[in-house]
């Protein structure tokens, strides 16, 4: 089983990413911490328009936490080498995976593309960490990037746990596939860019 299937994604990343990143470093850095910071407030967003919804509040109130502390070590990892905070940029590959989210009529369909567009970005994540933790010659930012990996690699576990506790198991794989197979048509048509972590 390959590292890309562990994590369910149908498509791997292409293998010139990590040397465009790499070349790239102050860029990188400047778009991981903007989406540490998108993790966060999309849990806290989660967390508001579910109130109700006990297990997932308990469950996401310490990613918030742990997410916006992942924000804070990318801005120390950036100043200890010199670079500064450039400004946010849009995200091509979330913001195409949210036109094809359910935005409307049942709610438990919209909570559950909610939950799984959240898993893959976690998902993808994980899988470039692990590409920069294994490709980079700086040994510091290769294990930075190893733990990295780890974390959203559970964050990823997290999310599709969610959706089974409030969605029908049998409906929650069926999205999960087409999500997949719609992720993977998405990364397929994206520029591969070494500023950017998706």
């Amino acid at each position: 089983m390959s590292k890309v299937s562990i994590l369910g994604l149908h498509l791997p990343t292409d293998p010139r990413w990590v040397n465009l990143a790499a070349i790239s470093l102050e860029e990188i850095l400047t778009d991981h911490a903007f989406c540490e910071q998108k993790a966060a407030t999309s849990c806290i967003s989660l967390i508001q328009r579910y109130p109700e919804k006990d297990k997932l509040v308990q469950e996401l109130a310490p990613i918030v936490t742990e997410e916006w502390g992942h924000f804070r070590q990318v801005l120390a990892e950036m100043r200890k080498r010199g670079f500064s905070l450039g400004k946010q940029r849009k995200d091509m590959y979330v913001n195409a995976l949210m036109e094809h989210q359910n935005k409307g009529g049942d709610p438990q369909s919209v909570l559950l593309d909610r939950l799984l567009i959240f898993a893959l970005i976690e998902a993808r994540s994980a899988e470039r960490f692990r590409l920069l933790s294994e490709g980079l010659e700086d040994e510091y930012l290769k294990e930075f990037y190893r733990k990295f990996m780890i974390s959203e690699a559970g964050h990823y576990r997290l999310f599709i746990d969610l959706a089974r506790e409030y969605v029908p198991e049998e409906k929650v794989k069926t999205r999960w596939q087409e999500w997949l197979t719609l992720e993977a048509d998405i990364m397929n048509n994206l520029e591969v860019r070494g500023d950017r972590m998706h």
